[in-house]
């Protein structure tokens, strides 16, 4: 299992548009992806569950990749949270 914690730099935070993004970069891992917030866990894989956590601007989460293919699909999560300037990180 992998873990990273991200800050939330968009000012925006979490919302539809880069969370949709990066909810797509990864949906063609294997690897179960949680995304935690606030004492919740959600599937990174689902945009519902993403939206449902309401994570503002300066938040930080918690992701988790556990499976075969789990470093390949951290990676892909830190380059998604990059290019669409949800986290610096």
């Amino acid at each position: 299992m992998i873990e990273k914690q991200f800050t939330i730099t968009d000012e925006a935070g979490m919302h539809a548009r880069p969370a949709s993004a990066l909810v797509g970069s990864i949906s063609k891992f294997k690897s179960d992806i949680q995304l935690e917030f606030n004492g919740k866990k959600v599937n990174l894989k689902s945009i519902l569950g993403v939206m449902s956590l309401g994570i503002s601007s300066g938040s930080v989460v918690t992701i988790s990749a556990d499976g075969e293919d789990e470093a390949e699909a951290m990676e892909k999560i830190e380059e998604a949270m990059k290019a669409e300037g949800i986290s610096n990180q």
